[in-house]
């Protein structure tokens, strides 16, 4: 899994993109694509952020939830969390042999 996390995390769009998930949980595609071209000026196409979340879903730093027809993404830090615990806090019980 931390494998899939750095290669997510190694894209400059895919990290904006966690950012503005940061900054403001549960976004539609249609609004994750307008905070990348107005904060940002990205102008990527619906299907190329699409893309990037679905790489940032499968590494597990994105959760997606469907209400009716929309699909809402909730940032997940968990994956971050696991970096963490494993190099700056060696003493934690995962890593004790």
């Amino acid at each position: 899994m931390p494998e899939d996390v750095f290669k997510a995390l190694a894209d400059p769009t895919r990290r904006r993109i966690l950012d503005e998930l940061a900054e403001r949980d549960g976004q539609s595609l249609f609004e994750i694509c307008a905070r990348l071209t107005t904060r940002h000026g990205l102008g990527l196409s619906r299907q190329a952020v699409s893309q990037h979340l679905a790489v940032l879903e499968a590494a597990g730093l994105v959760r997606v939830r469907r209400e009716g027809r929309y699909k809402f993404h909730d940032l997940n830090t968990a994956p971050l969390e696991h970096i963490v615990t494993r190099w700056l806090r060696p003493d934690a019980p995962e890593n004790t042999p």
